[in-house]
């Protein structure tokens, strides 16, 4: 089964606008969505740094 992570509306959100409220909400959740951690944990090892990078 596909991780829905890399298409998450939540996910777009953060992209468009970071400081908003439902960025952070988002944020928050990244911290311990089990769905986010599997998702990292699928991406070739570059792609997960740059995306480690970009949202910790």
């Amino acid at each position: 089964m596909e991780s829905k992570c890399a298409s998450c509306s939540m996910k777009s959100r953060y992209d468009k606008k970071p400081n908003s409220i439902i960025s952070k909400i988002w944020k928050w959740h990244l911290s311990w969505c089990p769905g986010w951690k599997s998702y990292l944990k699928s991406l070739p090892e570059n792609e997960r740094k740059e995306v480690i990078k970009k949202y910790n």
